[in-house]
């Protein structure tokens, strides 16, 4: 996947009749909003039309663009967007200009990485740009793409996926779970994190789409009460060898009847969610502390280096030296950028051994 490679600070929310309201409410709250007082980048979020026409949206709200798709062509003098960002739509079959449809395929033959937020799958699609690949919308639109779109192999489940650098997400909450994830892989967990509490939501759930499928309500709230419990405990307790059969014990129940009741609250097993949230603190101690990889595994819960090396492969195709070395090099090029005053010369090495930068 190449989007990690160089973090975007231009991002062109694409608009034009028919898009959904809160999906650029959506966007804009994550990139339109300065942040930088608390340590998250400078973006530079531009919204991009046909032309200059006001876009009408559902309410009787506008939208003025304020750059034509021309800008997402201006390759030559490096001002182009790094990041092309498409809201759902309110009749999810309204077609897109031709003139859309034509420069969503050019800016993916140039490598510029493109996401869309719930039913926006439909304008991917109608580009031809999910033929062959998959991708995920709201679960109750899941049949509609397949008919009309057979072609695109339809994932049921997933919050969102990124298939070929094309980004598609499920349903309105699903389509904030995918901004903030590429805040993260672009700037790290921090930097989402700080977006995550303005914003008063979670940096990143886990599980699948699956827990928001229409179902019987589970038969008892006493139950989802004591999980929630097991999983704080967990979370102030991740540097311990703490295991499904451990984290049952405290439950009160069978290994096999918490592991159900765990996958019916949030959608995912609890073997994956210990990994995604040792990741998380993984993350967070690599970005913000010298401590020598070993050191940040065993903190983390992993054990051993090589077990956190694994996961890291595994689930964020880096290694937690690389993932140090490119956020330390972001952080440091933004602060030269925001400062031109500042000193150029190089940030002095990390003292832990074997922290120093990697090119991935």
């Amino acid at each position: 996947m190449t989007f990690r490679a160089t973090p975007p600070s231009r991002i062109a929310l694409l608009t034009f009749p028919g898009i959904r309201a809160f999906d650029v409410s959506v966007i804009t709250e994550v990139w339109g909003v300065d942040r930088t007082d608390r340590g998250v980048p400078a973006f530079e979020l531009r919204r991009v039309a046909v032309d200059r026409t006001p876009v009408p949206m559902r309410g009787g709200l506008t939208l003025t663009p304020d750059r034509t798709l021309n800008w997402l062509g201006d390759t030559g003098t490096g001002t182009a967007p790094e990041l092309i960002v498409i809201p759902g739509l309110d009749d999810h079959l309204t077609p897109a200009p031709p003139q859309i449809l034509d420069a969503l395929r050019e800016a993916h033959i140039r490598g510029t990485p493109i996401a869309a937020l719930c039913g926006g799958a439909f304008t991917l699609a109608q580009a031809g740009l999910l033929d062959g690949r998959r991708a995920i919308t709201h679960w109750n639109l899941t049949e509609l793409l397949r008919t009309h779109h057979p072609h695109v192999t339809v994932i049921p489940d997933a919050l969102f996926i990124e298939d070929d650098n094309i980004w598609t997400s499920a349903g309105t909450a699903a389509g904030i779970d995918l901004c903030l994830h590429l805040v993260r892989t672009t700037h790290g967990a921090e930097a989402a994190a700080a977006i995550a509490r303005s914003m008063v939501t979670a940096p990143f759930r886990t599980g699948t789409q699956a827990q928001f499928i229409e179902h019987p309500t589970p038969r008892a709230d006493r139950d989802a009460d004591t999980l929630a419990s097991v999983r704080e405990y967990a979370l102030t307790h991740l540097d311990e060898p703490l295991t499904v059969n451990d984290l049952a014990a405290r439950a009160g129940m069978s290994p096999r009847s918490f592991a159900r009741h765990f996958a019916a609250t949030t959608g995912t097993t609890p073997q994956r969610w210990l990994i995604t949230q040792r990741l998380a603190a993984a993350q967070k101690l690599l970005e913000r502390t010298d401590h020598p990889i070993p050191e940040v595994a065993r903190r983390a819960g992993f054990g051993s280096e090589v077990t956190m090396r694994q996961h890291f492969a595994t689930h964020l195709s880096t290694s937690p030296r690389d993932y140090r070395a490119a956020f330390r090099h972001q952080h440091q090029h933004q602060h030269q950028h925001q400062h031109p005053s500042a000193r150029t010369e190089p940030a002095p090495e990390p003292q832990p051994a074997g922290s120093s930068p990697i090119a991935r």
